[in-house]
């Protein structure tokens, strides 16, 4: 989220600061890398379990830290965030 946020990336808010409170930083990540990106934590399955735009590979980017595994991972906005 915050490399999002500090390049200006359009619909990323990042509202609450990475604290997974406020769910203006939800992406949907291509199925393809699901597995890479890893499971949602507690708190990241609360808040998306209260977004009707959720997908089943959606996450909060605030919660995913950033990896050179991720390299060329594709994500998506709801259109809610567009």
């Amino acid at each position: 989220m915050q490399i999002a946020v500090n390049n200006a990336v359009p619909g990323i808010d990042g509202d609450c600061g990475g604290e997974a409170a406020c769910g203006t930083c939800h992406v949907i990540v291509a199925p393809e890398w699901s597995d890479t990106v890893g499971l949602c934590g507690a708190n990241e399955e609360e808040m998306l379990a209260m977004n009707p735009e959720r997908q089943p590979t959606s996450r909060l980017s605030c919660q995913m830290a950033a990896s050179e595994a991720w390299d060329g991972m594709t994500v998506e906005l709801p259109e809610f965030q567009l």
